[in-house]
Parts: structure tokens; sequence; C-alpha cells
């Protein structure tokens, strides 16, 4: 099995519950295929690079997931049916790349621990002031 990573946007006039389905949607396509999705980020609405199909803007999605090569050709295929998709990248990672991305993931669910710790902090400090 490979770890592949893939970003797709999709067009920025759904609504959260039209976009969430289509995320979805592309979670069954690789679990029914027989893949382990590792990682899911949902990068929110942001600006485009360059205009695509006059939208200047689209939901960003990625997903990491271990797969037998087959599934990619599988899940592109469901990208290029589905007319909420502007654009698709699949990728396999090699072993640094795969390395650095359970990296990113520790740093980051590390700053979302301290987030959530540091209010409870100060409502702490404040009640003994």
């Amino acid at each position: 099995m490979n770890h592949y990573e893939t970003v797709f946007i999709l067009t920025p006039v759904l609504s959260d519950v039209q976009m969430k389905e289509a995320v979805e949607k592309f979670k069954t396509v690789l679990t029914d295929n027989g893949a382990a999705i590792v990682n899911e980020e949902n990068w929110g609405l942001r600006k485009l690079a360059y205009p695509i199909d006059k939208k200047t803007t689209g939901f960003y999605t990625l997903i990491e997931f271990d797969a037998e090569p087959t599934i990619v050709a599988k899940l592109e295929t469901a990208y290029r049916r589905d007319e909420k998709v502007i654009r698709f990248l699949t990728f396999r990672l090699d072993k640094f790349a795969a390395e650095y991305a359970v990296k990113r993931r520790s740093l980051k669910k590390a700053a979302k621990e301290a987030a959530v710790e540091a209010p409870a902090e100060e409502a702490q400090t404040e009640t003994n002031a």
C-alpha cells in the first residue's frame, strides 16, 4: 500500500451542507475501494491563484489515505464526473513526505490542544484573582 494525498477544490456556490456531502462522497469512494483514510483537513473557502470558470474562490479539502495504486484512477474518475469539483490533484507521498505529513499533523494537534488549554488557564487565573 502506498500513502497518497489528494487536494480538491469545490465550487464556491455550494452551501456548507452540499460541500460536506461532496467531501463525504469522495471519502466513500476511497473507503469502498479499500483505502484507509489517515487524515482529512477542510481548509475552507480560499481565494484561487487565478480565475477558473469565472470563479475566484473555492472550498479546499485535503485527504490523506493509504491505498493500492488502482484506487487513484477511480477517485480521479469520480472527481471528473462531479461538476462541483473545479480542480484536483492526487499524488503519492515518498517516505520523506509521509514523515513530514505525520510531523505536520502532530504539530497542528499540539497547537490545537494548547489553544484549548489557554482559555481554561485564563479563566482559572481570573477566578483566583
